[in-house]
């Protein structure tokens, strides 16, 4: 039997380009050299770009959870009133984080097919003033809803609450504009639309939020927010740092500085669209409308869907993901984000073709969308 090349079209780890893939083969350095000195803040600070943002950007070695968890044991002392935005996998995990830190947590569900509704946030912020913090996720990856974030900062009013966004697989992929739309705090990790193999969470502060930080009384340590700004101020982590994801994230700014954010969020957008172009043109059904539909993913009902992906795989050596928390076994989903062309979409379309038996309906759809652009 054949071996085929796997063609991973999941929402992450995504495929990383051969020239960050080089980067991360490089010999190991020293991580409180002079070179790494040099090197580390001046690509951290290319990050800032992306975030939106002129404050700094910090770098925890770990995934994205731990990007979220930093942010909560810098900002949830036991007690803190928090209201958690939940519409997916990922909007509860912010909840469970917030419960083991042992705030006093209030949740708000949304349907896991829809993106989060801001007039029920502004209403939900009137009855409670108590509130300090709300966790929201931009790209809820478990459903495939992009969320206007911007909109939810915006419901909040002359409310006092921080809102902190889970940016884990929007960023790179989206547009985020964390000054102007008044987020308090952006997570990211590198292992979606940034285009780099997992290890490093990325997390950015608003000076309100910097300023809320200092009142928070929660035990910590590998996550303290001020070590690393300390550290930082002289080129260095307070811990050992995934060395190999800072050469690996020079080289992936780089390929997006080249193609220009808005042409990344263009392309992004485009994939988008011709995906669910093509699903609907093999009588499928999407999970999400076209209002909440994310950039980066792409979520479809099928009664059978791990064993149609499972299928999938093992013919074509394609790999779609499963669904999450109440779509596990539902509906299957197709990461297009980062490293990912037109494409990489009309290889996927074709496949689902094939294995449907609906030859060529999927990919001619698609292809109109791409002649529309």
């Amino acid at each position: 039997m054949y071996r085929f090349k796997p063609e991973l079209r999941i929402p992450g780890p995504v495929p990383v380009p051969s020239e960050v893939s080089l980067q991360m083969a490089r010999p190991v350095i020293n991580h409180r050299g002079a070179v790494f000195k040099e090197r580390f803040p001046a690509v951290l600070s290319r990050l800032q770009l992306i975030f939106g943002t002129k404050n700094p950007v910090y770098m925890i070695t770990g995934s994205g959870t731990a990007g979220m968890e930093t942010a909560v044991a810098n900002l949830v002392s036991p007690g803190t009133p928090v209201l958690c935005l939940v519409g997916g996998f990922f909007g509860k995990r912010w909840a469970e984080l917030c419960t083991a830190y042992k705030a006093q947590v209030h949740v708000l569900e949304f349907p896991w097919d829809r993106g989060v509704d801001p007039d029920q946030v502004a209403e939900f912020l009137q009855q409670h003033p108590e509130i300090e913090l709300i966790f929201v996720v931009y790209n809820e990856s478990s459903t495939a809803v992009l969320n206007d974030v911007q909109a939810v900062a915006k419901a909040r009013g002359d409310h006092q609450a921080l809102l902190v966004v889970d940016a884990v697989s929007a960023l790179g992929g989206a547009p985020c504009e964390m000054d102007a739309w008044g987020l308090d705090v952006v997570v990211s990790a590198a292992q979606k639309c940034l285009m780099m193999p997992p290890g490093a969470a990325f997390i950015a502060l608003s000076e309100r939020a910097r300023a809320y930080l200092e009142k928070c009384d929660s035990s910590r340590y590998y996550f303290d927010l001020r070590k690393y700004e300390q550290f930082l101020a002289k080129g260095e982590t307070p811990f050992t740092p995934n060395i190999h994801i800072v050469f690996a994230l020079e080289e992936t700014l780089k390929m997006l500085e080249t193609e220009g954010l808005d042409n990344v969020y263009a392309r992004h957008a485009l994939m988008r669209d011709m995906t669910r172009a093509g699903i609907r043109a093999l009588g499928l059904e999407l999970l999400v409308s076209d209002r909440d539909a994310s950039p980066t993913l792409t979520a479809v009902k099928h009664p059978q869907a791990d064993e149609f992906r499972q299928r999938i795989r093992k013919k074509y050596g394609v790999e779609f993901a499963g669904g999450q928390g109440t779509h596990a076994g539902k509906v299957f989903r197709i990461g297009h984000m980062g490293y990912a062309t037109p494409l990489d979409v009309l290889t996927a379309l074709a496949v689902l073709e094939v294995e449907l038996q609906k030859f060529g309906q999927a990919t001619e759809a698609a292809e109109r969308v791409l002649a529309a652009r």
